[in-house]
């Protein structure tokens, strides 16, 4: 292994996580793309190649789409709604505006009504600025069909991605309303930071209990939440954090960490809830260096 097949791996490795990740909604599947795509660019000749970086992005983005169509098995038998798993990203992610908004939760939930190649144009186009050749040759088809499918992926994206891009101050704000409304109990509080039509998405993954379906409006989803706190009459605590692009909520009940609470904003209310609990999902947040993904 030369030392440049190394250097530029290490260098690209933020890159091309964040490839695999955006395609998968998993890091722990994420993380074995890369080690799939190490493997590979292990045995590339260098001297034949170009662009390395570009090379690299094909290599993932392959193996992302054989390991996506195993997981859309693996979804099919999943108890109850799935989420994506929380990645824990660096501060100044969030000032990225663009870069968050394509990792945000809302995002990655509207990227999964996507077929699998048109999450790969989708991703590799929009979010990295991958021109229409390279995506050819990661996707096996014609540049011509490449830009048919980026085409289509983006009106379908565009129809159903939230209205607007909140900026990460205006998130903290409502985050900091929702987060001191639960601590105080405060009912009447939390129906003025919540949007009518807001909507609360769980995920226990059948080993945590969760909502086996998404829970919409304002009233419903203040006494769910707030009545799901105060249940088992245990100490809990709210601690602010990253994930995803975005400020969200560490929940600690008893002193364990129960799950990650993000939020979607508008017009400084939240519109989106989503609270991942299965335990699967959560097991890097407490031990992984937050990411800075490029």
């Amino acid at each position: 292994m030369s030392n440049e097949a190394t250097e530029t791996f290490t260098a690209h490795r933020n890159l091309l996580f964040t490839v695999a990740y955006e395609m998968l909604g998993s890091a722990a599947d994420a993380e074995d793309v890369l080690q799939e795509t190490w493997l590979r660019w292990a045995k590339v000749d260098l001297a034949q190649v170009n662009d390395q970086r570009a090379y690299l992005v094909r290599i993932t983005t392959r193996q992302s789409l054989n390991r996506l169509r195993t997981m859309q098995r693996r979804k099919e038998a999943y108890v109850g709604p799935w989420l994506p798993e929380p990645l824990l990203t660096a501060p100044d992610v969030a000032e990225e505006v663009e870069l968050a908004e394509s990792v945000s939760m809302a995002m990655m939930l509207v990227l999964e009504t996507l077929s699998p190649t048109e999450r790969a144009v989708f991703v590799l186009r929009e979010a990295f600025d991958v021109g229409y050749e390279e995506i050819a040759a990661a996707v096996d088809k014609t540049p011509a069909a490449v830009r048919q499918i980026a085409h289509r992926a983006r009106q379908h994206v565009d129809a159903r991605r939230p209205r607007t891009v909140v900026s990460a101050s205006e998130t903290r704000a409502a985050l900091e309303s929702f987060r001191h409304v639960l601590e105080t109990g405060d009912l009447q509080g939390l129906l003025d930071v919540l949007a009518p039509d807001v909507v609360l998405v769980g995920d226990g993954g059948g080993i945590k209990q969760a909502a086996v379906r998404p829970i919409l409006g304002a009233d419903k989803v203040a006494r769910f939440v707030i009545g799901g706190l105060g249940k088992n009459n245990l100490p809990f605590t709210l601690a602010p954090t990253v994930v995803n692009g975005s400020p969200a909520l560490l929940v600690h009940l008893d002193g364990e960490l129960d799950g990650i609470m993000a939020i979607t904003v508008e017009d400084a209310h939240i519109t989106g809830l989503y609270y991942v609990r299965n335990p699967e999902k959560l097991t890097r947040v407490e031990s992984e260096t937050p990411l800075t993904l490029r």
